[in-house]
């Protein structure tokens, strides 16, 4: 059984979440919003570690995963395992995008775009303030 499976969901109310979080991590993750491009943090990280979720800290990227797409938002060709994360069809201001979620708490965290390159062929664009990031320790991996 993998770490993303055994998580109990995290349902909090909305105080509670403006409580914990930023104003801007509050906007971008409970709210779908997304931070500017370019401007966001983790886009430059180029440390190995684990990339987990702002609201919950249910882990959600490796940085073996990570490539810089030039967009603007840290990029990822896959989660640390399937069930990491969930995700959704987006509507939203008039195109069709899938919106991906934590599947632990249900946190915006970015779109999935299949234009990413081998072995996947997604390309996982994030929020930066929606993460947090754990550097491995001694550069092993964990």
């Amino acid at each position: 059984m993998n770490e993303a499976s055994r998580r109990p969901k995290v349902i909090k109310s909305e105080a509670e979440w403006r409580d914990q979080l930023t104003p801007e991590q509050y906007r971008v993750t409970r709210e779908h919003g997304t931070e500017c491009a370019f401007g966001g943090p983790h886009l430059s990280q180029k440390e190995p570690g684990l990339y987990s979720c702002v609201c919950c800290d249910a882990p959600l990227f490796r940085s073996d995963a990570k490539f810089e797409s030039g967009t603007g938002w840290p990029s990822f060709l896959q989660p640390v395992d399937a069930q990491a994360v969930t995700e959704r069809h987006d509507f939203s201001y008039g195109m069709h995008r899938v919106e991906v979620l934590c599947a632990t708490c249900d946190a915006h965290l970015g779109h999935v775009f299949p234009d990413g390159p081998r072995p996947t062929g997604l390309r996982y664009c994030m929020n930066g303030v929606a993460m947090n990031f754990t550097p491995d320790r001694d550069g092993a991996a964990s």
